[in-house]
This record gives C-alpha cells, structure tokens and sequence, in this order.
C-alpha cells in the first residue's frame, strides 16, 4: 500500500486530473476508489468490443452513482481494430488501421487535455506484465506519462481491498481469470442466460459469431 500511495501522491503533485482506464473489473475499480479522493477530475475511460450493451451500461452507472464527480468516456477497443481488420467474425476490411494501446492512450490525452493515465495493470497478472512493470520501479511506476499504482499487489490484496471498502464483485463471465466481453463461449452462454438482448446487439455487429453457441449447443448433443 505505502508504495500505491506514493505512486498516487506522486501523479497528484503533476496533476489535479487524471484519466483512469476502467474496464469495470476489479483492478480498475480498486483504482479508482483509491484515486478518486484526491483529484479534482477524473475521466474514466472504457473500451468496447460492441457499445451500447445493457449490463454494461447497468455498471457505468454505477460508476457514475458511487463516483458522482467523475467523467466516463466509452471508446471502441484498440483490439478492435485487429478483429475487423482481420475479419473474427465479420467481413474483413484491409482499410481499417490498427491500433495499440498506446494510441488510445494519446487519443485520449489530446481530447481531455489531461496528461496522465492510470491503469490498474500488476506484476502478478503475468510475466509480460512482471517484466515491464519491473522495469519502472525506480520511477515510482510512472512511466511516458502513465502511472501504475497496483503494480506490487497480488490478487489476495485487491480482494482484500474491495472487501473493505465493501466494492461489489464486477462482473464474471465464468469462474475462470475475471476477462472483458469477448468471442468467447464463457461469455456467450452468460449473455444467453443473463442478457439474451445484450447477445442479439452483438450478433448485430458480428454475425458470424452466432456460431459460437452454435457449435457449442451442437457438441452437447453428441
């Protein structure tokens, strides 16, 4: 905790703003409530696969309740651009740029004139992350203008975190590793069974996934 306060204290003496990419699962909630007592404004940034979903909407404005002084913003998935690119899915179309994270990221800074981003990324996600957050330590976890402030935690302390500050679980699609919306049969029989509208929108914009449960339904009755 003594070294999240003092990459957050250390962002607050550049900056009374900050925007905080929330993808609504618990990292970025944690991070959120963390930071949200201290800076006069904060843009929370989401980012879809398929916008408009219902039980998605259902937590931004939950967000926006508990978190009342907050700014939410909702921009397409840097991934997003690989999938129509490369057609999961759907038609592919070669005109389409791809984009990373980073280009989110300087997209945002430029239409909120605020300069620093949080993420709520941790050593304890993987060895991709391990590595790269290892290497800005010394910088108190800021680094090219984004800061890390769950960086040492563990998945028990982020728990621990939510428990106390009484944050309700986000949303699972299974009982696997917590994972965003995606093309995936975890999420597709949850939708079915929990927001069967939210499926159709989807199937709306990426027809060819209907597949998904297809294959699924037809491999249960062999």
């Amino acid at each position: 905790m003594e070294q999240t306060h003092r990459t957050i204290d250390a962002v607050r003496v550049s900056s009374d703003s900050v925007i905080v990419f929330c993808s609504l699962g618990k990292d970025s909630l944690v991070t959120l409530d963390l930071i949200y007592p201290k800076f006069n404004r904060i843009v929370c940034v989401f980012m879809y696969f398929v916008p408009h979903l219902e039980h998605i909407e259902n937590w931004v404005n939950w967000v926006k309740t508990r978190y009342p002084k907050v700014e939410f913003m909702q921009v397409p998935h840097w991934n997003l651009s690989y999938i129509l690119r490369g057609g999961l899915y759907c038609v592919p179309n070669p005109k389409v740029k791809l984009i990373k994270l980073a280009d989110v990221i300087k997209a945002i800074r430029l239409k909120t004139g605020i300069g620093i981003a949080l993420l709520g990324m941790k050593k304890a996600d993987g060895m991709n992350r391990r590595l790269m957050l290892k290497g800005y330590e010394g910088e108190n976890y800021i680094h090219n203008g984004c800061a890390y402030p769950l960086a040492d935690w563990t998945q028990k302390d982020v728990l621990a975190y939510m428990k106390q500050a009484q944050l309700p679980e986000p949303i699972r699609y299974s009982l696997k590793a917590s994972s965003g919306t995606g093309f995936n049969i975890d999420c597709f029989l949850w939708l079915r069974e929990n927001f069967p509208q939210d499926l159709q929108t989807i199937y709306k914009v990426f027809p060819m996934s209907e597949r998904i449960l297809f294959e699924y339904d037809n491999a249960q009755k062999k």
